[in-house]
């Protein structure tokens, strides 16, 4: 019988973060970050530390039983990029090759409803 779990992949531009919970969210079945795997801190975000994270993620979960996950992939959102970082496909693509069965592929990156106002002051980020 295939255990289905829940794989949120939050990729900014300088990091990514893959964590496996059960269907609910409330129980962390596994989670790994690129700063776990990268050598250097300018490598946490790059698609090669995405595939490392996720085949680790991979491994464990399969181990605990979970074959299937759904994705949810986050971008920053908020007032910041509203896309996921260059790592999150090849994550995504790490995952099925590390033997996991992906069901859905979910954008949950947060969209800002006029709240904060942007960083940077009247006249943006100087250059």
């Amino acid at each position: 019988m295939a255990r289905v779990g829940v794989a949120h992949i939050f990729a900014s531009f300088n990091n990514i973060i893959i964590t496996v919970t059960d269907l609910t969210g409330a129980e962390t079945i596994t989670r790994c970050s690129g700063g776990m795997v990268a050598k250097s801190a300018k490598d946490e975000g790059t698609p090669y530390t995405a595939m490392k994270v996720a085949q680790i993620v991979a491994e464990a979960s399969l181990e605990k039983g979970i074959n299937r996950v759904n994705v949810k992939i986050r971008g920053q959102g908020g007032n910041k990029a509203g896309t996921p970082g260059r790592g999150a496909q090849a994550a995504i693509r790490a995952l099925v090759r590390g033997g996991m069965k992906i069901g859905k592929i979910e954008d949950v990156t947060p969209i800002p409803h006029d709240g904060c106002r942007k960083k940077g002051g009247r006249r943006g980020k100087r250059v």
